[in-house]
């Protein structure tokens, strides 16, 4: 079996891997350098880390397929570290990210992502999909005439190549349709020169040149904690959406630790910390990419053409990497979703919506993704809290009121619950409380019961409780020891 999984992992279509892998790295490029301006560092510190973290990630990661490198929602909270203390504690909070990130591996946090809802997933990938558009807007706006026509005529062969042929993915054609043009007629175009400066070397392992004191630790202890954080969040939200569009499943605790680990070591060799990047994954596995080695190609390809091939890469136009980013980003926003808000339940379109809100003009994807949690968390509670039910029946006879109790009491509910008993209705009877369809979950729940039981108590009016469930006998029991014990 494990020898299956290794072999459907690396040698699946070689030649369609190593496709997919390329267009994701030309995909890589511009958002990369323009990530670096965003931290404040250097092009080559982000294209460095892009380099080791795609490659060691191919190899640790849990989501085959998934491009990983230095990312916007890591350079937005790395900004202030390098701004406030230089780039050696930027590598230095990297490191300690990625030890974290380690860590949390290790205690299987990646369960946690049974707490995000469709709802949330799909407002992350349309907030997305506005955000890698929005990117490319000052490439696109103010342009002169030429500029609109490689754009047009980039987005053309995208979109009309693939119904002649899909031998070679078409993004890759438009790189070299449109460089060749530019080249040709010595059209005056901005290039990825104009970007910011390459790398002249390859990364070089170096400690960062920090001092090894306690003052350093709370200096890095903080940004660190986020940049794991935002990382994780990130990559694990990635991870999902290439669950959805493969149909496989992957491991969000190896896909920890494994992006731990790439981040410790991109750290070590200059490189920002980095996580998972949507469009660019979407990309790849839009053209064929479904394994490890579309990850690892892309990592090293991105190595090949920065360092060797570098005097022919600086001259591939920005229009024809800003053509690919747009379609991506058309690829990535989920269509569907637009008629969805219309079908769908209002709350699950209202955690849509401001999922995408939050994302965009935060330009904070955690902040968003945290955000729908709550909102899901919130209007779950009180859908659930909702439905209980209690059912009051008076048999004047034989001296009884009966209240059934159906469905869960908890700390939302529990002002439903008590609510629902008046004294009133019970006096000179007795009080039967049957609790057999419902579940009572925490303290707040049994205190509820507690407090309905004592009131009935204090008017003299005998109550039995009847149908505790295993599970919430044994919280009362727990409770009531724990009473005593305060007591004594």
């Amino acid at each position: 079996m494990q020898f299956s999984s290794i072999r459907r992992d690396w040698s699946a279509s070689p030649s369609r891997e190593m496709l997919a892998g390329a267009v994701a790295t030309f995909a890589l490029i511009p958002e990369v350098i323009a990530f670096s301006f965003v931290a404040g560092v250097d092009p080559q510190v982000g294209l460095f880390a892009s380099f080791v973290i795609g490659i060691v990630i191919a190899f640790t990661g849990g989501r085959p397929a998934m491009i990983t490198a230095a990312a916007g929602s890591v350079a937005l909270v790395a900004a202030p570290l390098v701004h406030a203390h230089g780039l050696p504690y930027l590598f230095a909070a990297g490191l300690l990210a990625g030890l974290f990130q380690i860590l949390f591996g290790m205690l299987r946090l990646g369960v946690l992502m049974r707490f995000v809802s469709n709802s949330v997933r799909t407002g992350f990938v349309n907030a997305l999909a506005i955000l890698i558009f929005a990117a490319q807007l000052p490439h696109i706006i103010g342009g002169d005439w030429i500029a609109y026509a490689m754009l047009a005529a980039g987005l053309a062969v995208i979109y009309v190549v693939p119904r002649i042929t899909r031998a070679i993915p078409s993004p890759l054609i438009c790189i070299l349709v449109l460089t060749v043009a530019s080249i040709a007629f010595r059209l005056p175009v901005m290039t990825v020169a104009d970007l910011g400066k390459l790398p002249d070397t390859l990364p070089i392992f170096s400690w960062p040149a920090v001092p090894l004191t306690f003052q350093t630790l709370a200096i890095i202890a903080g940004p660190a904690l986020a940049i794991a954080m935002v990382g994780l969040l990130e990559s694990m939200m990635t991870a999902s959406v290439v669950d959805d569009l493969t149909g496989t499943a992957s491991s969000k605790n190896r896909e920890c630790t494994g992006l731990g680990i790439a981040n410790a070591t991109a750290s070590l060799f200059g490189g920002i910390a980095g996580c998972g990047m949507i469009g660019q994954t979407v990309s790849n596995v839009k053209y064929g990419g479904r394994g490890r080695l579309s990850t690892l190609f892309a990592g090293a390809f991105l190595l090949v053409l920065m360092v060797m091939l570098k005097p022919w890469v600086s001259q591939v136009p920005v229009a024809a990497l800003v053509a690919i980013m747009v379609m991506v980003s058309i690829d990535t926003f989920d269509w569907s979703s637009l008629r969805s808000v219309i079908i769908h339940p209002k709350i699950s379109s209202a955690v849509m919506v401001a999922t995408v809100l939050v994302t965009v003009f935060s330009s904070n994807l955690a902040l968003g993704v945290t955000v729908g949690v709550l909102l899901s968390g919130v209007f779950f509670t009180f859908k659930v809290a909702r439905l209980l039910r209690v059912e009051t029946k008076a048999d004047a006879q034989a001296g009884r009121v009966s209240y059934r109790v159906a469905g869960q009491v908890f700390f939302a509910s529990s002002d439903i619950f008590i609510e629902a008993f008046d004294i009133r209705d019970a006096v000179g009877m007795t009080v039967l409380i049957d609790v057999t369809e419902a579940h009572f979950w925490d303290i707040t729940a049994v205190a509820a019961l507690d407090k309905v039981v004592q009131r009935f108590k204090a008017h003299d009016i005998p109550v039995d409780v009847v149908g505790l469930n295993q599970a919430s006998s044994a919280l009362i029991g727990s409770v009531d020891r724990l009473m005593k014990l305060k007591e004594a």
